[in-house]
């Protein structure tokens, strides 16, 4: 895929139940994965629930990688935010994922100038990387079914991720600044 390329992102919940979709540009692969970009104004929907992003983010694929990782631009409450998920998977120009509950997020540093407040169990400092969800993941695993290796792969996968953002590890180490950038050059 050529980078600039329009894109669509389609997550569900287990069970292909619907969840977030939206849509964004592909800016392109590193040794880490493929890059998508989601300008500032990106409307994000589910069922019963509508967003606009307020900063341009970038989101990180990795290659059978149970995680999609989303850097935010400075300005919100987060400058990461992980999603475990089964690895995605290209249709064309739309590319779909199993969300697994599990977050890995990195409250900002520095404070938001946004009002949107984050998750209502944050207990995390600014700069802190934390788990979010576990709570959700437990009991979907019952709800819906999760299959004991679906389970094994996405705690594995949130373990690392979780060890990696905090040790401050590629790519959590300011790779996304080269991404960001490319997104303002593909989108201006």
């Amino acid at each position: 895929m050529e980078p600039g390329t329009p894109i669509r992102c389609e997550m569900t919940k287990w069970g292909d139940r619907p969840h977030w979709e939206f849509d964004g540009v592909y800016l392109g692969a590193d040794e880490h994965g493929e890059w998508l970009g989601f300008p500032q104004g990106t409307l994000n929907s589910r069922p019963g629930l509508q967003m606009v992003s307020e900063v341009d983010c970038v989101t990180l694929v990795p290659p059978g990688g149970w995680y999609a990782a989303t850097f935010h631009a400075p300005g919100i409450w987060c400058d990461l935010y992980v999603d475990l998920a089964t690895p995605g998977e290209w249709d064309g120009t739309v590319l779909r994922a199993v969300d697994l509950d599990l977050d890995v997020i990195r409250r900002s540093a520095t404070p938001p100038t946004s009002t949107r407040s984050g998750p209502q169990n944050m207990d995390a400092g600014p700069g802190e990387v934390f788990v979010d969800d576990e709570d959700e993941f437990a009991e979907h695993q019952v709800a819906y079914g999760y299959p004991a290796d679906v389970v094994a792969r996405a705690q594995a996968s949130c373990d690392a991720v979780l060890a990696a953002a905090r040790a401050g590890l590629p790519p959590y180490d300011g790779t996304h600044q080269r991404w960001l950038a490319e997104l303002t050059r593909l989108t201006s």
